[in-house]
Parts: C-alpha cells; structure tokens; sequence
C-alpha cells in the first residue's frame, strides 16, 4: 500500500500484505536522497560515526621507508647467493635508533643494525632477518640467506600514498579507521549527525515500568528495548511519554515527535482494531502518509509504515518481540540511509552456520524470523529453536541469535545447515 491506496482488504479489514523485501523497497526509496545534517568533530570523538565526505591522504604512510624487522639493513645486492653452505660476509658500520634520523650511507659490503620500525639508511634496500645472521664479532655478521630488493621493508607510501583515499564517504569509522586517520594527521572530521528516534508507547493499558501492574495494566516494555536497539544502530533516543489511545491526544503527541527527530516509533496501535489509531494518524500528519501496512513476515506481519513529509513514521506492534524483529528488519535499515551509512549489505551483520535440532514448519509466502540458542559438541553448532509467542520477551533475552525461513519454503528439516545471525 502506497500512498494510503488500498489495493486489497482481508477478512480483518487489512490491505493485502506484500514481502519484507517490497517493503524495504518502498521505504528506503523515498529516502535515498534524505540525509541528516553534517557536522565536524575532533578525530578523538569519532568512533562509531559516519564519514560525510571522503577522506584523502594528505601524506605518505609511511613517510620513509622503513623495516619491518629487526635484523640489518643491507644493499640487497650484497647478500645475492647467501645460504648456510656458503654465507656472506658483511661489516657493521652503523646502527638505527628509532626515533632518529640514520646517518650516513651503508657503503657495499656493510650494513646497518636496524629495529622493526627503524628509518632505512641511505643506500638500502633490504633488511636480513636477526635470525638468519650468525655474529662473527662486534663489527661483522655472517648471512646465511640472502634478501632481494624490498624484503622485510615498507616502502615509502607503500602503505597508502599521498592524495590516494583513505576512507570513503558513508564509512562507519571503526577504530582501525580512526587509527588509520591519526597516522595521516588528521585532527578534524565531518561526520553525519547521530539519528534522533523518537519512540512513544501507546495503549491505556500501558502504564511506566516502575510501576505496579493492576489486572489489565502492562509494564511499558518496548521503550526501553527500543531505545538500547536505537543506541546500538548508532542513534540516539528521544522517550515520550506513553500516549493514551484517544485521537486527540495521540495526534499531537506524534506531530511534536515528528517535528523533533528523524524518525518517529510507536509500539502498539498498528493492529486492526477500533482503539487502533496509528494509520489514521499517520495520515493526517499529511503526505505521503500511510506507506506500508502489513508485511509478510513473523514475527511482525502488522507493522506499520509511514511518512511525513521527510520523516519515516514505523508503527510497530505492541508485542515486543514483534517490534523488536521489525526494528531489525526496517528501523535499522532507515536509521543507515538517513545517516548515510553503507547500506548493511556491504557490511554482513555476524553469524556461524549451525545445524538445526528438529523440524520446522512454515506457510509458503511468508518470512519466518525464529530465534535460536546455540550449542556446541565435538566442534559442531546446533540451533535449538527457542518457541514461543510474540509477546513472551523472555525468548528473545534466552536466544543467541536468529535465522530466516524464507517465503519460498514451506520449512527446514532438524539437521539443516542453517545460518544464524547473533544478537550482539
């Protein structure tokens, strides 16, 4: 359903489901061309943050050559046809301190000691190895093995070269990356701001998790798994009070939400029922309105999805873990595209191949999300399904990971290699 069209109403009065993947396509669609703002940031904050821009070297790394050994700097040529049967034979004339500068030039027929890390000398083109020398005094070594040009050295720029790109735009920086960029000099980046999510809980029923439940009453789970799912993907949260399940006071709860943050959640009211108002709401926030209503997949066939204007509206089922699994599998991906980050595909999200411990079954045209604990004997991973239904949290904190039944199968056989993906 695009546009609040309605192609197909089921018996409950839905519009057709389309496939998980229909519904990512609609989505991120619309967002490939919104971004949020950029901004500079110390290097030293930079972790877990997106580049906005490439990133070009602005030096050789390294800056000189260098050895990646400890041995003795050598004119290559010199040690040609060494071996432990007939070694050659070289004398000291220098040494290399780290940190300085080496002096000289190693003239034919010497060498330099040189540490890992250690400048090159004037004249060298190889080191050899401490292990594959034989000390015959202070001033002499015996090679038993011979080097050719550029063994056990990095050249100049060899690392990466001036003006060659480092990192390109959309990189989530790693601490590798940023170790990269500190071995540049880089002190600034800019970045794309973190994503604000504003997450709202719905539903007269649903009272604060400090509370004491009275009969009918259920503490407010979802914000708090919500917010640590938002935190994780790299954003950050902005809690609301929970709504009541009146028109006039959810409208403006969810406008003030949407004109705060980047992207809005409410759990609950993405059901069909006449207490449940998220679509219409959605719509009169005006267009494009109501995108998605209804996926197949299970856990979370009734998520609900929606725009306003620039800002992705997910209306998430009460259940949580049904609005967990559909955070996966469509708040995350939004939370990318607005913060410019490589699409996930590039990046494969953790997972081992394990074997599945029994039969399950799966209705053709729909995508089964099961959650899994794992166990290992004799080096093997098994897949014990965790059962359960979609509001019983306690599956998803016992789980390890999860795997997928596609739409294609009509289930998996106990002993089918199956890929789990983990809940890190």
């Amino acid at each position: 359903m695009v546009d609040g069209t309605n192609t197909h109403k089921d018996m409950l009065g839905r519009s057709s489901l389309i496939s998980v993947q229909q519904a990512l396509d609609i989505l991120l669609g619309l967002l490939v061309e919104i971004k949020v703002a950029a901004e500079s940031i110390p290097l030293t904050e930079a972790f877990d943050r997106v580049l906005a821009e490439p990133i070009n070297s602005p030096v050789n790394l390294p800056t000189e050559a260098r050895s990646t050994m400890d041995g003795f700097a050598v004119r290559a040529v010199d040690t040609f046809g060494a071996s432990q049967s007939a070694p050659c034979y070289l004398n000291i004339t220098g040494e290399v301190k780290m940190g300085e500068a080496p002096q000289g030039e190693i003239p034919q027929g010497c060498c330099y000691k040189i540490p890992t890390g250690g400048l090159l000398p004037s004249g060298a083109d190889g080191v050899v190895m401490l292990e594959q020398t034989v000390p015959v005094d202070e001033t002499m070594i015996e090679i038993v093995k011979g080097v050719g040009s550029g063994v056990n050295v990095i050249a100049k720029g060899e690392d990466i070269g001036l003006g060659e790109e480092a990192l390109a735009a959309g990189r989530l920086l790693r601490p590798q990356d940023v170790g990269l960029l500190a071995g540049l000099g880089v002190v600034e980046v800019k970045v794309f701001k973190r994503v604000r999510v504003g997450i709202l809980a719905t539903g007269d029923e649903i009272i604060a998790h400090t509370k004491v439940p009275k009969p009918g009453q259920i503490r407010n789970i979802n914000s708090l798994a919500l917010a640590g799912q938002v935190r994780r993907a790299g954003g950050v949260s902005i809690d609301y009070p929970i709504v009541s399940d009146q028109e006039d006071i959810f409208l403006p709860a969810l406008k003030q939400a949407v004109q705060e943050n980047d992207i809005v959640l409410f759990s609950g009211g993405s059901s069909v029922g006449v207490r449940d108002l998220g679509e219409q709401v959605i719509q009169a926030l005006g267009p494009p309105g109501i995108l998605v209503h209804g996926v197949t997949l299970k856990p979370g066939k009734p998520v609900l999805i929606g725009m306003s204007d620039t800002t992705p509206i997910f209306g998430l089922p009460g259940h949580p873990v049904s609005a967990m699994v559909c955070f996966d599998f469509f708040v995350r991906p939004a939370m990318e595209s607005l913060s410019g980050q490589m699409r996930q595909a590039e990046i494969p999200s953790p997972w081992v191949e394990a074997k599945l411990t029994r039969n399950l079954n799966s209705a053709p045209g729909r995508r089964d999300v099961v959650r899994v604990k794992l166990m290992k004997e004799n080096d093997i991973w098994y897949a014990d399904p965790i059962l359960g239904k979609s509001g019983s949290i306690s599956t998803l904190s016992r789980a390890h990971g999860y795997f997928q039944i596609d739409e294609d199968s009509q289930g998996v056989t106990e002993n089918t290699t199956i890929k789990v993906y983990l809940y890190i």
